[in-house]
Protein backbone atom coordinates (compact mmCIF):
# COMPACT_ATOMS: atom_id res chain seq x y z
CA UNK A 1 0.00 0.00 0.00
CA UNK A 2 2.67 2.31 0.92
CA UNK A 3 4.49 1.96 -2.53
CA UNK A 4 1.58 2.21 -4.29
CA UNK A 5 0.50 5.62 -2.31
CA UNK A 6 4.39 6.81 -3.23
CA UNK A 7 3.95 5.47 -7.08
CA UNK A 8 1.02 7.68 -7.10
CA UNK A 9 2.27 10.53 -5.31
CA UNK A 10 5.70 10.85 -7.56
CA UNK A 11 5.29 8.47 -10.49
CA UNK A 12 8.02 6.58 -12.17
CA UNK A 13 10.59 9.94 -12.13
CA UNK A 14 10.07 11.19 -8.65
CA UNK A 15 10.56 14.51 -10.58
CA UNK A 16 10.47 17.44 -8.74
CA UNK A 17 7.64 20.01 -9.23
CA UNK A 18 10.19 21.81 -11.51
CA UNK A 19 10.97 18.97 -13.71
CA UNK A 20 7.37 18.76 -14.63
CA UNK A 21 6.78 22.35 -15.02
CA UNK A 22 9.54 22.22 -17.47
CA UNK A 23 8.25 18.91 -19.23
CA UNK A 24 4.87 19.76 -19.43
CA UNK A 25 6.37 23.53 -21.41
CA UNK A 26 8.52 21.60 -23.34
CA UNK A 27 5.82 18.87 -24.33
CA UNK A 28 3.42 22.12 -25.35
CA UNK A 29 5.85 23.72 -27.11
CA UNK A 30 6.45 20.51 -29.49
CA UNK A 31 2.79 20.67 -30.00
CA UNK A 32 2.66 24.13 -31.36
CA UNK A 33 5.38 23.58 -33.36
CA UNK A 34 4.04 20.53 -34.77
CA UNK A 35 1.15 22.76 -35.18
CA UNK A 36 2.74 25.72 -36.75
CA UNK A 37 5.10 23.57 -38.62
CA UNK A 38 3.65 20.45 -39.95
CA UNK A 39 0.06 21.19 -40.16
CA UNK A 40 -0.15 24.84 -41.10
CA UNK A 41 2.98 25.81 -42.90
CA UNK A 42 3.79 22.10 -44.89
CA UNK A 43 0.36 20.39 -45.32
CA UNK A 44 -1.79 23.41 -45.21
CA UNK A 45 -0.41 25.65 -47.38
CA UNK A 46 2.55 23.59 -49.03
CA UNK A 47 4.92 26.36 -47.98
CA UNK A 48 7.47 23.70 -47.11
CA UNK A 49 8.92 20.21 -48.10
CA UNK A 50 9.56 17.87 -44.53
CA UNK A 51 11.87 14.77 -44.45
CA UNK A 52 9.25 12.22 -44.05
CA UNK A 53 10.85 11.34 -40.45
CA UNK A 54 10.08 14.81 -39.53
CA UNK A 55 6.86 14.56 -41.02
CA UNK A 56 5.75 11.57 -39.27
CA UNK A 57 6.91 12.78 -35.96
CA UNK A 58 4.74 15.56 -35.95
CA UNK A 59 1.73 13.54 -37.14
CA UNK A 60 2.41 11.10 -34.05
CA UNK A 61 3.10 13.64 -32.22
CA UNK A 62 -0.22 15.02 -33.16
CA UNK A 63 -2.17 12.20 -32.74
CA UNK A 64 -0.59 11.56 -29.50
CA UNK A 65 -1.17 14.90 -27.73
CA UNK A 66 -3.98 16.12 -29.85
CA UNK A 67 -6.27 13.69 -31.37
CA UNK A 68 -6.27 15.78 -34.54
CA UNK A 69 -6.73 14.02 -37.94
CA UNK A 70 -4.75 16.25 -40.19
CA UNK A 71 -6.84 15.86 -43.39
CA UNK A 72 -9.48 17.70 -40.93
CA UNK A 73 -7.41 20.24 -39.58
CA UNK A 74 -5.90 21.28 -43.26
CA UNK A 75 -9.05 21.23 -44.84
CA UNK A 76 -10.49 23.46 -41.96
CA UNK A 77 -8.04 25.55 -42.59
CA UNK A 78 -8.20 25.64 -46.00
CA UNK A 79 -11.83 26.55 -46.21
CA UNK A 80 -10.93 29.11 -43.60
CA UNK A 81 -9.31 31.15 -46.07
CA UNK A 82 -11.61 30.67 -48.66
CA UNK A 83 -14.44 31.94 -47.32
CA UNK A 84 -12.59 34.14 -44.64
CA UNK A 85 -14.86 36.27 -43.13
CA UNK A 86 -17.72 35.55 -45.22
CA UNK A 87 -20.30 33.22 -44.86
CA UNK A 88 -18.97 30.20 -44.53
CA UNK A 89 -15.87 30.80 -42.68
CA UNK A 90 -15.90 28.01 -39.75
CA UNK A 91 -14.41 30.79 -37.11
CA UNK A 92 -14.80 33.91 -38.11
CA UNK A 93 -15.00 36.27 -35.57
CA UNK A 94 -17.01 38.86 -37.95
CA UNK A 95 -19.40 36.31 -38.02
CA UNK A 96 -20.14 34.30 -35.07
CA UNK A 97 -18.39 36.82 -32.21
CA UNK A 98 -15.11 37.39 -30.92
CA UNK A 99 -16.29 35.84 -27.53
CA UNK A 100 -17.66 32.82 -29.31
CA UNK A 101 -14.64 32.03 -30.96
CA UNK A 102 -12.41 32.64 -27.99
CA UNK A 103 -14.27 30.72 -25.64
CA UNK A 104 -15.72 27.81 -27.76
CA UNK A 105 -13.06 27.63 -31.10
CA UNK A 106 -12.67 23.70 -29.82
CA UNK A 107 -16.68 23.41 -30.58
CA UNK A 108 -16.15 25.57 -34.10
CA UNK A 109 -13.86 23.09 -35.16
CA UNK A 110 -15.27 19.99 -34.56
CA UNK A 111 -18.30 21.25 -36.10
CA UNK A 112 -16.69 22.03 -39.35
CA UNK A 113 -15.04 18.40 -38.98
CA UNK A 114 -18.31 17.09 -39.19
CA UNK A 115 -18.87 18.35 -42.94
CA UNK A 116 -17.81 16.26 -45.03
CA UNK A 117 -18.18 17.40 -48.21
CA UNK A 118 -15.65 20.38 -47.42
CA UNK A 119 -13.44 18.03 -45.51
CA UNK A 120 -13.32 15.71 -48.70
CA UNK A 121 -13.16 19.62 -50.98
CA UNK A 122 -10.26 21.27 -49.48
CA UNK A 123 -8.42 18.07 -47.80
CA UNK A 124 -6.52 17.22 -51.40
CA UNK A 125 -2.82 16.01 -51.08
CA UNK A 126 -3.05 14.89 -46.94
CA UNK A 127 -1.60 11.49 -45.78
CA UNK A 128 -3.63 8.57 -46.50
CA UNK A 129 -1.38 5.78 -46.00
CA UNK A 130 -1.95 2.28 -44.21
CA UNK A 131 -1.31 3.96 -40.80
CA UNK A 132 -2.86 6.87 -41.27
CA UNK A 133 -6.17 5.45 -42.48
CA UNK A 134 -5.99 2.15 -39.73
CA UNK A 135 -4.61 4.26 -36.82
CA UNK A 136 -4.43 8.23 -36.71
CA UNK A 137 -7.97 8.90 -38.49
CA UNK A 138 -9.46 5.80 -36.75
CA UNK A 139 -8.72 5.34 -33.32
CA UNK A 140 -8.40 9.22 -32.47
CA UNK A 141 -9.11 9.60 -28.83
CA UNK A 142 -6.87 6.10 -27.97
CA UNK A 143 -3.97 8.49 -28.59
CA UNK A 144 -4.60 11.23 -26.07
CA UNK A 145 -5.64 8.51 -23.59
CA UNK A 146 -2.29 6.61 -24.56
CA UNK A 147 -0.88 10.38 -23.10
CA UNK A 148 -2.84 10.33 -19.98
CA UNK A 149 -1.28 7.14 -18.98
CA UNK A 150 2.16 7.90 -19.78
CA UNK A 151 1.92 11.17 -17.26
CA UNK A 152 0.09 9.78 -14.97
CA UNK A 153 2.89 6.98 -15.24
CA UNK A 154 5.73 9.33 -15.10
CA UNK A 155 4.55 11.46 -12.65
CA UNK A 156 1.86 10.29 -10.47
CA UNK A 157 -1.41 12.03 -9.99
CA UNK A 158 -0.26 15.21 -10.64
CA UNK A 159 -0.15 13.53 -14.40
CA UNK A 160 -3.52 14.47 -14.60
CA UNK A 161 -3.28 18.12 -14.32
CA UNK A 162 -0.13 18.15 -16.36
CA UNK A 163 -2.51 16.24 -19.42
CA UNK A 164 -5.23 18.21 -18.88
CA UNK A 165 -3.16 21.74 -19.60
CA UNK A 166 -2.15 19.52 -22.76
CA UNK A 167 -5.50 18.88 -23.39
CA UNK A 168 -6.15 22.41 -23.23
CA UNK A 169 -2.70 23.68 -24.81
CA UNK A 170 -4.41 23.99 -29.02
CA UNK A 171 -8.19 24.34 -27.83
CA UNK A 172 -6.94 27.99 -26.14
CA UNK A 173 -4.11 29.09 -27.83
CA UNK A 174 -4.67 27.88 -31.92
CA UNK A 175 -8.74 27.75 -31.84
CA UNK A 176 -9.17 30.18 -29.58
CA UNK A 177 -6.70 32.78 -29.71
CA UNK A 178 -5.26 32.83 -33.42
CA UNK A 179 -9.07 32.24 -34.96
CA UNK A 180 -10.61 34.73 -32.31
CA UNK A 181 -7.71 37.78 -31.67
CA UNK A 182 -5.43 36.95 -34.64
CA UNK A 183 -9.01 38.68 -36.42
CA UNK A 184 -9.80 41.52 -34.35
CA UNK A 185 -7.15 42.39 -31.88
CA UNK A 186 -3.81 43.83 -32.93
CA UNK A 187 -1.64 45.69 -35.46
CA UNK A 188 -1.80 45.13 -39.17
CA UNK A 189 1.29 45.84 -41.55
CA UNK A 190 -0.50 45.05 -44.40
CA UNK A 191 -3.84 45.81 -45.71
CA UNK A 192 -5.08 41.99 -46.65
CA UNK A 193 -8.84 41.72 -47.37
CA UNK A 194 -9.21 39.70 -44.85
CA UNK A 195 -9.18 41.52 -40.99
CA UNK A 196 -6.19 39.69 -39.53
CA UNK A 197 -4.07 41.04 -37.49
CA UNK A 198 -0.70 40.51 -35.61
CA UNK A 199 -1.09 39.92 -32.22
CA UNK A 200 2.35 40.55 -31.45
CA UNK A 201 5.53 41.21 -33.29
CA UNK A 202 7.65 38.25 -31.15
CA UNK A 203 5.87 35.07 -32.08
CA UNK A 204 6.82 33.12 -29.17
CA UNK A 205 3.87 31.79 -27.61
CA UNK A 206 2.18 29.96 -30.60
CA UNK A 207 5.46 29.13 -32.64
CA UNK A 208 5.13 32.42 -35.04
CA UNK A 209 1.22 32.51 -35.36
CA UNK A 210 0.78 35.39 -33.58
CA UNK A 211 1.78 37.13 -37.03
CA UNK A 212 -1.59 37.00 -38.23
CA UNK A 213 -1.59 39.82 -41.18
CA UNK A 214 1.91 38.50 -42.31
CA UNK A 215 0.21 35.37 -42.93
CA UNK A 216 -2.95 35.97 -43.95
CA UNK A 217 -0.68 38.69 -46.44
CA UNK A 218 1.40 36.28 -47.99
CA UNK A 219 -0.60 32.58 -47.22
CA UNK A 220 2.08 30.54 -48.68
CA UNK A 221 5.44 31.95 -47.07
CA UNK A 222 7.05 29.52 -44.44
CA UNK A 223 8.37 32.37 -42.79
CA UNK A 224 5.80 34.68 -40.91
CA UNK A 225 8.29 37.93 -39.91
CA UNK A 226 8.51 40.55 -42.11
CA UNK A 227 9.34 43.67 -40.22
CA UNK A 228 13.03 43.43 -38.69
CA UNK A 229 11.63 43.79 -35.64
CA UNK A 230 9.35 40.49 -35.44
CA UNK A 231 10.55 37.17 -34.54
CA UNK A 232 9.12 33.98 -35.81
CA UNK A 233 10.12 30.93 -33.92
CA UNK A 234 8.58 28.61 -36.07
CA UNK A 235 10.61 29.87 -39.00
CA UNK A 236 14.10 29.47 -36.65
CA UNK A 237 13.04 25.86 -36.75
CA UNK A 238 12.71 25.59 -40.45
CA UNK A 239 16.12 27.07 -40.87
CA UNK A 240 17.21 24.70 -38.49
CA UNK A 241 16.06 21.63 -40.59
CA UNK A 242 17.05 23.31 -43.59
CA UNK A 243 20.55 22.74 -42.55
CA UNK A 244 20.06 19.41 -41.18
CA UNK A 245 18.71 18.26 -44.69
CA UNK A 246 15.30 17.71 -43.58
CA UNK A 247 12.84 20.66 -44.84
CA UNK A 248 13.09 22.52 -48.17
CA UNK A 249 10.85 26.11 -47.48
CA UNK A 250 9.79 27.76 -50.84
CA UNK A 251 11.48 30.60 -51.93
CA UNK A 252 10.45 33.34 -49.75
CA UNK A 253 8.14 36.65 -51.70
CA UNK A 254 10.91 39.37 -52.20
CA UNK A 255 10.60 42.74 -51.14
CA UNK A 256 10.83 45.11 -54.51
CA UNK A 257 14.29 46.76 -54.94
CA UNK A 258 14.30 50.68 -55.51
CA UNK A 259 16.45 52.17 -57.99
CA UNK A 260 16.64 55.30 -56.48
CA UNK A 261 17.32 58.60 -59.12
CA UNK A 262 15.45 56.19 -61.82
CA UNK A 263 13.35 58.91 -63.42
CA UNK A 264 11.14 56.45 -65.43
CA UNK A 265 8.41 53.72 -65.34
CA UNK A 266 10.02 50.67 -67.18
CA UNK A 267 8.74 47.14 -67.77
CA UNK A 268 10.73 46.26 -64.62
CA UNK A 269 8.85 48.71 -62.62
CA UNK A 270 5.73 47.47 -63.79
CA UNK A 271 6.45 43.93 -62.87
CA UNK A 272 7.73 44.62 -59.30
CA UNK A 273 4.25 46.98 -58.67
CA UNK A 274 2.07 44.18 -59.90
CA UNK A 275 3.79 41.09 -57.18
CA UNK A 276 3.60 43.61 -54.46
CA UNK A 277 0.19 45.16 -54.29
CA UNK A 278 -0.01 44.78 -50.47
CA UNK A 279 3.56 46.16 -49.69
CA UNK A 280 3.07 49.40 -52.59
CA UNK A 281 -0.26 50.06 -50.68
CA UNK A 282 1.56 49.82 -47.22
CA UNK A 283 4.33 52.08 -48.42
CA UNK A 284 1.66 54.41 -49.49
CA UNK A 285 -0.25 54.64 -46.13
CA UNK A 286 3.27 55.07 -44.50
CA UNK A 287 3.97 58.06 -46.53
CA UNK A 288 0.12 59.57 -46.21
CA UNK A 289 -0.54 58.73 -42.06
CA UNK A 290 1.05 62.06 -40.79
CA UNK A 291 -0.91 64.04 -43.91
CA UNK A 292 -4.35 62.32 -43.01
CA UNK A 293 -3.50 63.05 -39.04
CA UNK A 294 -2.90 66.42 -39.94
CA UNK A 295 -5.79 67.23 -42.13
CA UNK A 296 -8.33 65.53 -39.95
CA UNK A 297 -8.18 67.60 -36.94
CA UNK A 298 -9.43 70.68 -39.00
CA UNK A 299 -12.58 68.47 -40.31
CA UNK A 300 -15.74 68.26 -37.84
CA UNK A 301 -16.79 64.58 -37.94
CA UNK A 302 -20.45 63.81 -37.61
CA UNK A 303 -21.92 61.95 -34.81
CA UNK A 304 -21.16 58.11 -34.48
CA UNK A 305 -17.43 58.48 -36.24
CA UNK A 306 -14.20 59.40 -34.83
CA UNK A 307 -11.00 60.31 -36.05
CA UNK A 308 -9.57 56.85 -35.33
CA UNK A 309 -12.46 55.24 -37.40
CA UNK A 310 -11.55 57.55 -39.82
CA UNK A 311 -7.99 56.98 -40.27
CA UNK A 312 -8.65 53.18 -40.47
CA UNK A 313 -10.86 53.46 -43.62
CA UNK A 314 -8.56 56.27 -44.80
CA UNK A 315 -5.83 53.29 -44.72
CA UNK A 316 -7.88 50.30 -46.37
CA UNK A 317 -7.01 49.40 -50.02
CA UNK A 318 -9.79 51.20 -51.94
CA UNK A 319 -11.16 47.87 -53.08
CA UNK A 320 -11.09 46.64 -50.03
CA UNK A 321 -14.09 49.03 -49.05
CA UNK A 322 -17.86 47.97 -48.94
CA UNK A 323 -20.57 49.72 -49.59
CA UNK A 324 -21.23 50.97 -45.87
CA UNK A 325 -17.76 52.11 -44.76
CA UNK A 326 -17.59 53.90 -48.53
CA UNK A 327 -20.57 55.71 -47.48
CA UNK A 328 -18.93 56.84 -44.46
CA UNK A 329 -15.80 58.07 -45.61
CA UNK A 330 -17.30 59.89 -48.34
CA UNK A 331 -18.94 61.86 -45.74
CA UNK A 332 -15.71 63.02 -44.45
CA UNK A 333 -14.07 63.61 -47.77
CA UNK A 334 -17.15 66.07 -48.80
CA UNK A 335 -15.54 68.19 -46.50
CA UNK A 336 -12.03 68.42 -47.61
CA UNK A 337 -10.76 68.97 -51.29
CA UNK A 338 -7.35 68.01 -50.22
CA UNK A 339 -8.26 64.51 -48.58
CA UNK A 340 -10.80 63.92 -51.79
CA UNK A 341 -7.57 64.63 -54.29
CA UNK A 342 -5.13 62.27 -51.99
CA UNK A 343 -7.84 59.64 -51.88
CA UNK A 344 -8.95 59.97 -56.02
CA UNK A 345 -5.01 58.78 -56.35
CA UNK A 346 -5.11 56.22 -54.09
CA UNK A 347 -8.28 54.81 -55.93
CA UNK A 348 -6.76 55.79 -59.40
CA UNK A 349 -3.59 53.40 -58.21
CA UNK A 350 -5.38 50.60 -56.87
CA UNK A 351 -7.23 50.17 -60.21
CA UNK A 352 -4.25 49.14 -61.70
CA UNK A 353 -4.28 45.61 -59.84
CA UNK A 354 -7.98 45.49 -61.27
CA UNK A 355 -7.26 45.55 -65.19
CA UNK A 356 -7.01 42.05 -65.92
CA UNK A 357 -7.24 42.44 -69.47
CA UNK A 358 -5.02 45.21 -70.19
CA UNK A 359 -1.72 45.05 -71.93
CA UNK A 360 2.00 44.71 -70.66
CA UNK A 361 2.64 47.99 -72.51
CA UNK A 362 -0.83 49.83 -71.75
CA UNK A 363 -0.60 48.82 -67.31
CA UNK A 364 2.66 50.50 -67.64
CA UNK A 365 1.24 53.83 -69.28
CA UNK A 366 -1.01 53.86 -66.98
CA UNK A 367 1.31 52.90 -64.01
CA UNK A 368 3.43 56.04 -65.74
CA UNK A 369 0.83 58.22 -65.94
CA UNK A 370 -0.11 57.89 -62.15
CA UNK A 371 3.74 58.91 -61.03
CA UNK A 372 3.28 61.62 -63.48
CA UNK A 373 0.19 62.92 -61.72
CA UNK A 374 1.72 61.97 -57.97
CA UNK A 375 4.51 64.30 -58.94
CA UNK A 376 2.52 67.04 -59.69
CA UNK A 377 0.92 67.24 -56.84
CA UNK A 378 0.95 69.60 -53.92
CA UNK A 379 1.30 66.75 -51.32
CA UNK A 380 4.78 66.26 -50.88
CA UNK A 381 4.37 63.02 -49.44
CA UNK A 382 2.50 62.05 -53.12
CA UNK A 383 5.74 63.23 -54.90
CA UNK A 384 8.01 61.34 -52.42
CA UNK A 385 6.56 58.55 -53.41
CA UNK A 386 6.38 58.35 -57.01
CA UNK A 387 9.76 59.18 -56.87
CA UNK A 388 10.39 55.89 -54.95
CA UNK A 389 7.90 53.86 -57.10
CA UNK A 390 9.47 54.74 -59.97
CA UNK A 391 12.28 52.81 -58.95
CA UNK A 392 10.76 49.70 -57.68
CA UNK A 393 12.68 46.58 -59.74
Amino acid sequence: MDQLLLFLADGLTKAPASGIVAYTLLATHVTIVAVTVYLHRHQAHRALSLHPLVSHFFRFWLWLTTGMVTREWVAIHRHHHAHCEREGDPHSPRQVGLRTVLLRGAELYRSASNDQEAIARYAAGCPDDWIERRLYSRFTWQGVGLLLIIDVLLFGVIGLSVWGIQMLWIPVLAAGVINGAGHAIGYRNFDCPEAATNILPFGLLIGGEELHNNHHTFACSAKMSVKWYEFDIGWMYIRMLEWLRLAKARPLPAAPGIRYRHATVDAMTLRAVLANRARVMAALNARLKPVWRRELRGIPLGAGIDRRTVLRLLMRDPGYLDGEEQGRLGGVLAASDYLRRVQALREQLAQLWQRSLASEEQLQEALSAWCARAAADSCAQLRGFAAELRGYA
